[in-house]
C-alpha cells in the first residue's frame, strides 16, 4: 500500500474492504469513521460557526490563508466607546477575590430587559445585552445595539439622579463628606507645584554658595574717584609716607627674653 496521509489512511482502508483485499476491519476503524479527522485545507476548510465571522462574508471554498477571526462583541465594544468616550474614564476594581463570580443566570430568550442584571450596569453589560438581542430575539444588530444603548443611557440617568438625592438628604440629616477625587488630585496638584517652589530656592541658595568665594566685580566701583595724582603730590609735600600695607595686617611689637646661663632651655620655670 502506497504512502497516505494521517488524515485519509480510513479512506484507504475503506476502499480495500470494498475491494476484499483486507477481509476484517481494523479495531480502530469504526472509531475514525464516528469521529473523523480534520481535512486538509486546500480539499475543504474546516466549517466555521456563524458566531465568530461577519454574517455577510463569505468564506472562499479553496484557499490556503487562514480566516480571520472576528467576534461581534469587540464590533459592538468599539461602537460602544466611540459614542462613550468617558466611560473609559470609570473607574474600576482589578480586586481580585477567592473565587471567579458566577454568571448570571438570566440569559437566552428569557433575557428581554437589561434591568434584569441590575440598576447600574456596567459597558460590557450593555454589549453583552445587545448580542443576545441580536441571537435569540431576531433583532437585527443595529437595532440590538441601539435597545442597549437606550436601556443603559435611562437605567444610568436614574442611578445619577438617586445618587444627587441620597446626597442631599444625608446633608440634610447633617452627614458631612469628605473630598472628591477631583478636590483630593487639585490638592495633590498644589503640593507638587510648592515641591517646585522649595527646589527653585535650594538651587539658587546653591548657587549663591558657590560664587561665595568667587571675586564680583563691580563696574561702576571708584567711578569719578580719580583726582589724577593729585591727592598724591598733596600728601607728598606734607611729608606723608604712603602706608600700603592691607588694613589686617598690623605691626605687633617684638618681645625680648632674658636668657638665663645656667638655664637656658628654662626648665626652672616650667617646674
Amino acid at each position: 500500500m502506497g504512502r497516505r496521509i494521517a488524515s485519509q489512511v480510513h479512506q484507504q482502508v475503506s476502499r480495500l474492504l470494498r475491494a476484499n483485499y483486507i477481509q476484517k476491519e481494523p479495531v480502530w476503524f469504526q472509531a475514525v469513521l464516528d469521529h473523523p479527522p480534520l481535512t486538509l485545507p486546500p480539499k475543504a476548510p474546516p466549517p466555521r460557526t456563524p458566531y465568530d465571522q461577519r454574517p455577510t462574508k463569505k468564506l472562499s471554498k479553496y484557499t490556503t490563508r487562514p480566516q480571520p477571526i472576528f467576534y461581534l462583541e469587540d464590533y459592538l465594544r468599539r461602537r460602544f466607546f466611540t459614542d462613550h468616550p468617558f466611560e473609559t474614564f470609570r473607574p474600576a476594581t482589578l480586586i481580585e477575590t477567592d473565587r471567579i463570580q458566577d454568571p448570571n443566570f438570566i440569559t437566552g430568550e428569557a433575557w428581554t430587559r437589561l434591568r434584569q442584571w441590575g440598576r447600574n450596569p456596567a459597558p460590557e453589560d450593555a454589549i453583552r445585552f445587545a448580542l443576545n438581542l441580536y441571537q435569540y430575539h431576531n433583532v437585527t444588530l443595529n437595532e440590538a445595539y441601539s435597545r442597549a444603548v437606550a436601556q443603559f443611557r435611562t437605567l444610568r440617568s436614574e442611578h445619577h439622579v438617586a445618587s444627587r438625592i441620597a446626597v442631599l438628604e444625608a446633608e440634610q440629616l447633617g452627614s458631612t463628606f469628605g473630598p472628591s477625587h477631583i478636590e483630593e488630585s487639585f490638592v495633590r496638584q498644589k503640593q507638587s507645584l510648592a515641591t517646585w517652589d522649595r527646589k527653585e530656592e535650594l538651587d539658587e541658595g546653591s548657587l549663591a554658595a558657590q560664587k561665595r568665594w568667587k571675586a564680583i566685580v563691580n563696574r561702576n566701583h571708584g567711578a569719578g574717584q580719580w583726582s589724577e595724582g593729585k591727592d598724591y603730590a598733596r600728601l607728598w609735600q606734607q611729608g606723608i609716607k604712603p602706608n600700603y600695607m592691607p588694613a589686617l595686617v598690623r605691626s605687633v611689637a617684638p618681645t625680648t627674653t632674658k636668657i638665663d646661663k645656667h638655664d637656658p632651655m628654662g626648665l626652672k620655670n616650667s617646674i
